[in-house]
């Protein structure tokens, strides 16, 4: 069942309040209506007190009965100060109903904001973002719309409630005695008349200071991305200079808005305490002459004490008022632009088109991005849906924006361009997508795994959610009132029946179909190799696993495989496993670094009672003093602190400091110290690194202590160290397949020992029919943030393949495969126009030579298009 997602704003209301009354009209008439509620017993807990005084203990007017209940003057005293108690309460609870209601209505504003600021990007055109970079948008939507939150519950109930509140306590004052009552006031008009013309200055240079840091932003983050650009041309003074600049610039700007915003305070402090002159002087003087009551001069004092407290609440919610309103003009300012995309072409179902009506038709067409110089002009063509054609244009030449405008990710500037009879700009996204697909040469991925980003196109619509339990109609409920979207992102998205798909092995052999045309097969595998069963119910997988262990191991025994693998063996030193994973000799739920092993009072213990403590400390400080040696000299960001050193760069100087230290001789008590140099001695792997520390002594008594260990470890059900023990009969689930399979670690040093044993494992796997379910376990592999974690040529790969997924009745290709080698873009071009047979294919490329065998090639250039092969 698919759900309907609530409408989203299609532009941003232009002030504050306009948008919270849109939204929260009712729930602003309820929250004033508790304000008003509240104001009788605010007035009530002002008069008790008098009574208290004036008449319980004055005994003064005290009733003989009460509600037909005698009275004196002690139970006339406690039932005024009962009944000043539950006012207490009640007002009490009134503000607490009140604060967790507005805090309700602010955080449901505050993410409806957020969603539609984020819509708002969504709609953006393409060259928008060229102008505005993450560093902008990115902390507005996150950061610059958390005060908004606050202020949206209280927009219209805090100066109701506080303001209520106030003139409650001014009634209260002038019903004592006017004179008072003026006295209480009489300051008020001059405040109301200079703070809010200090506040505007204030507010002015609030706005250049947010303006001033989003600039700062953007710079920093600008000059992280150039980082590589910055050191090769030895800049970073000149960066460090216009970062200073502009750190000063926002110092400055918030230097003057300290002096004005403190002379502010100082201003109403001050005149808060002027008024009691007033009272004191003429209240006292009253008093004394009889005018006056004790017990009315005590509320009323008592009731300018607590005024004070709502009248600076009013003046601080003036000056959120317009801070508030200067940041959401800003940010409406940011997320407006010319261009967008309507919200209804976003929103609309899923349209198919009448392909029999006819391909890209463009007339006059022309590309200029913003005022620049026109890319092209007035091309007029055709092109045929079902056949395959090459566009070929020089860099430059306007054949990127030209395939960008065929998808529709631009608009054009001048002339008109329609698909199948209809009008592009017109066309939802759904029918785009539901017909072509589009790869461009950067194309993103996103943050996940391959399989993630490989089905990311069939996430069109949700077909049913994940579970409809109470709690996901709860958060369903609440989305709904934030006007957010209702869909489940864990839901199932897959529609299998607009795929043309019957049941779940014709989507996994279409998944694998895309993977082997787009030739990320090998790749996939690696990755499976180097990856670990994640899955349940993998015991098939798990016995294959083993079978091929047992093949393996009997061809590593011949002398071409040679010292190529070196196995795991209780009773041998592994040499090419660090010295932590050899006393381990197995993996462990929760793997920790070696500085919090190393750490670990019963790491300590043991070491101890195995007799390798000592031993392991002093090679700690030895390795750290050929680390300090050799690294001192070495760049910060050299990838040799990577590859080689135990030791980061920041850490050397406290290392540097530690050899100074235990010059003389190591204390074995200082534990911190000893820590740091048994971190060291764990990571030491002697086939790498060759230091000759770890002589054949140390590697029999650690193979006593693992032997140690895996009894002391068996007799203890609550050790908190739990090892899964490397064992020739079992599958290891924390090994990778390629170590559960090899039972052992490839040897270090060894020339083409990877190839050659990958190779070997490969016949394996293939005789076992086990490929299949490895490459599974490759599409698990996270791909870091934009595809980080892969090569170029693998991004491509898996880009191309995801769009295959679709089979699209078109598909285009602009400059899609020119990170490949000329071998592999031959064989994924070849692939491609085999799969599509029968379907559209247009390639947008620079060289001739990739349009060899196209139905027709056109030829971009000078602002012209022209045929070099007919259709």
């Amino acid at each position: 069942m698919q759900n309907k997602e609530p409408r989203s704003g299609r532009t941003m209301d232009p002030s504050i309040f306009k948008f919270i009354l849109r939204h929260t009209k009712r729930d602003q008439i309820l929250i004033l209506a508790l304000t008003l509620l509240s104001f009788p017993f605010v007035y009530a807990s002002l008069e008790v007190p008098k009574l208290i005084i004036n008449n319980a203990i004055g005994g003064v007017d005290i009733p003989e009965q009460l509600f037909g209940w005698p009275m004196d003057q002690v139970s006339y005293l406690f039932l005024l100060c009962g009944l000043f108690l539950g006012l207490v309460l009640i007002n009490g609870a009134i503000k607490y109903v009140l604060n967790v209601y507005r805090g309700v209505v602010g955080e449901r504003m505050l993410r409806r904001l957020r969603y539609d600021l984020f819509c708002q990007v969504l709609r953006f055109p393409l060259p928008r973002f060229k102008r505005l970079s993450q560093g902008e948008v990115i902390p507005i939507i996150t950061a610059e719309t958390e005060p908004l939150g606050g202020f949206i519950g209280e927009a219209f109930a805090l100066p109701a409630f506080q303001g209520g509140i106030l003139l409650t306590y001014i009634f209260f004052i002038f019903n004592q005695d006017p004179l008072l009552g003026a006295a209480a006031t009489v300051l008020y008009p001059f405040q109301l008349y200079i703070i809010p013309k200090l506040q505007r200055k204030v507010n002015q240079l609030g706005k250049q200071r947010v303006l001033a840091a989003r600039q700062l932003g953007d710079r920093i983050g600008d000059t992280i991305s150039g980082i590589r650009e910055v050191h090769a041309n030895d800049t970073s003074h000149y960066e460090r200079a216009e970062i200073s600049s502009r750190l000063g610039r926002i110092f400055e700007i918030r230097f003057e808005i300290y002096k004005k915003k403190f002379f502010i305070k100082f201003l109403n402090n001050f005149l808060a305490q002027v008024t009691p002159f007033f009272f004191y002087s003429a209240g006292g003087y009253y008093v004394i002459q009889g005018e006056l009551s004790l017990g009315a001069l005590v509320a009323v004092l008592a009731a300018y004490k607590d005024l004070n407290a709502p009248w600076k609440e009013l003046l601080k919610y003036y000056q959120t008022k317009e801070d508030v309103r200067i940041k959401y003009e800003q940010v409406v300012e940011m997320f407006e632009a010319d261009g967008m995309m309507e919200q209804k072409l976003l929103d609309a179902p899923r349209l198919s088109l009448d392909l029999s009506q006819g391909g890209w038709k463009a007339t006059r067409l022309g590309y200029a991005e913003d005022e620049g110089e026109s890319r092209f002009g007035r091309l007029s063509f055709e092109l045929d849906i079902t056949r395959h054609n090459a566009l070929i244009g020089a860099e430059g030449s306007g054949r990127q924006e030209l395939g960008e405008l065929l998808v529709r990710l631009l608009t054009p500037s001048q002339g008109g361009l329609a698909l199948a009879g209809a009008e592009l700009d017109q066309l939802p996204e759904s029918a785009m997508a539901n017909h072509v697909g589009y790869v461009a040469a950067g194309a993103h991925l996103f943050s996940g795994s391959i399989r993630d980003n490989l089905l990311y196109p069939l996430r069109n619509r949700e077909l049913e959610p994940a579970e409809t339990d109470a709690e996901r109609e709860r958060m369903q409920l609440r989305a709904r009132q934030s006007g957010n979207s209702i869909q489940d992102p864990h839901g199932n998205w897959f529609d299998l029946d607009s795929l043309e798909l019957t049941d779940q092995r014709a989507f996994k052999a279409r998944i694998q179909q895309a993977i082997d045309t787009a030739d990320l097969g090998a790749d996939l595998f690696q990755m499976g190799l180097a990856g670990r069963l994640e899955q349940q119910d993998c015991d098939q997988i798990e016995q294959q696993v083993l079978q091929a262990r047992q093949l393996i191991r009997e061809q590593l025994g011949e002398p071409n495989f040679k010292d190529l693998v070196e196995p795991f063996d209780w009773d041998r030193y592994n040499t090419n496993l660090t010295v932590q994973e050899n006393i381990l000799f197995g993996t462990t739920d929760n793997p920790r670094d070696t500085h919090t092993e190393a750490a670990s009072p019963t790491v300590r213990e043991f070491l101890e009672q195995a007799g390798l403590y000592e031993d392991f400390v002093k090679i700690g400080r030895k390795v750290t003093e050929i680390m300090v040696d050799l690294f001192s000299d070495v760049e910060p960001d050299s990838d040799l602190f990577e590859r080689f050193s135990f030791i980061h760069h920041e850490d050397l100087p406290d290392y540097r400091a530690l050899l100074n230290k235990t010059a003389d001789g190591i204390d074995l008590e200082d534990v911190e110290c000893c820590s740091k140099f048994l971190a060291l001695t764990f990571q030491l792997c002697p086939a790498r690194h060759r230091l000759g520390l770890i002589d054949s002594t140390i590697q029999q008594q650690i193979v006593q202590a693992r032997h140690k260990l895996a009894a002391q470890l068996a007799e203890q059900t609550d050790a908190d160290l739990q090892i899964d023990f490397f064992a020739l009969e079992r599958f290891n689930n924390r090994l990778s397949l390629m170590d559960n399979m090899l039972f052992g670690r490839l040897a270090y040093g060894q020339a083409s020992a990877r190839r050659r044993v990958t190779e070997l494992v490969q016949r394996v796997v293939e005789q076992l029919g086990l490929e299949e379910s490895i490459q599974q376990v490759g599409l698990d592999f996270q791909v870091g943030t934009a595809g980080s974690r892969l090569s170029q040529a693998q991004r491509q790969k898996l880009a191309l393949a995801r769009v295959l997924i679709k089979q699209p009745d078109v598909l285009i290709l602009n400059d899609a495969l020119n990170g490949l080698d000329p071998n592999t873009e031959k064989r994924l071009l070849t692939n491609v126009r085999q799969l599509q047979i029968g379907r559209g294919l247009i390639l947008l490329s620079g060289r001739a030579d990739q349009a060899d065998g196209f139905d027709r090639i056109l030829e971009l250039g000078h602002g012209e298009l022209r045929e070099l092969r007919p259709a």
